[in-house]
């Protein structure tokens, strides 16, 4: 199926058949990205009695429980309440699902510590100001590793706190990255790029959001897409979520 939107003066096919998936699927075990200590994802048949929730222990059904954190064990959009004092909860928040993206491909720069961190003028170089609103972005080297990570006391590339508030100045609502978090693993609870990106407490963006542990494979093309950006609702700050990229084509 094809559709056509407009955009400053211009139309352009989109082909709905023909999707990039962004999200890592969700294992039961350790085959799966994690970050911050997050137990293992676990997907068991529920048990009672008799009955045994699994076809293959000769139910006629599969009956599964899941336990498993959403910011730690997989791909997941998240809003401001995952900082706020305030409760928000993302599907009072995500009320849009469909945007105009720019996929960029970032190298994390080395710092004096030696963190590796993505800067504000790097982010100057790839977008313009109000240009899209959501960023999509992938850290080089891009190897598929990502998809297995063990993140967890790795001090993982995160984001320069200026770059967070460079975004939200251009108008970025949705930031979508593949890094477990856009923060560094431990800063004693700072959360700077959370807070700048979401403009915390002052002005707060309740509207905005951040996707975090995406995967985008190699072969596809810095540039400009189409964007479906797909959550549960959960009554919580976060939902595992499954960002959807469309190729875009000038008619």
């Amino acid at each position: 199926m094809t559709i056509f939107l407009q955009r400053d003066g211009c139309i352009y096919d989109i082909d709905l058949s023909s999707g990039i998936d962004l999200s890592l699927p969700l294992r039961s075990g350790a085959e799966n990205p994690n970050a911050f200590g997050a137990p293992l994802p676990v997907f068991s048949p529920v048990r009672v009695g008799s009955f045994v929730g699994s076809t293959a222990e000769g139910s006629p059904v599969n009956f599964y429980n899941v336990f498993f954190n959403p910011h730690g064990n997989g791909t997941h959009t998240e809003c401001v309440g995952h900082i706020a004092q305030e409760r928000y909860v993302l599907h009072d928040c995500l009320k849009e699902f469909h945007f105009w993206a720019k996929l960029v491909s970032l190298s994390p720069q080395a710092c004096a510590n030696g963190d590796q961190l993505l800067l504000c003028e790097q982010i100057e170089t790839v977008l313009k100001p109000f240009e899209v609103d959501a960023l999509v972005v992938r850290t080089l080297p891009n190897t598929s590793e990502k998809r297995q990570r063990q993140y967890t006391r790795t001090n993982p590339p995160y984001l320069q706190a200026e770059a967070a508030s460079l975004l939200a100045e251009y108008g970025i609502r949705h930031l979508l990255i593949d890094l477990p978090s856009i923060d560094r693993e431990e800063d004693g609870g700072a959360l700077a790029a959370h807070k700048a990106f979401w403009r915390y407490p002052e002005a707060i963006r309740s509207d905005c959001t951040i996707t975090e542990l995406i995967y985008v494979p190699d072969e596809v093309p810095d540039g400009f897409y189409w964007l479906n950006l797909q959550t549960a609702s959960f009554d919580l700050d976060v939902s595992p979520s499954k960002p959807v990229l469309f190729a875009i084509r000038p008619r």
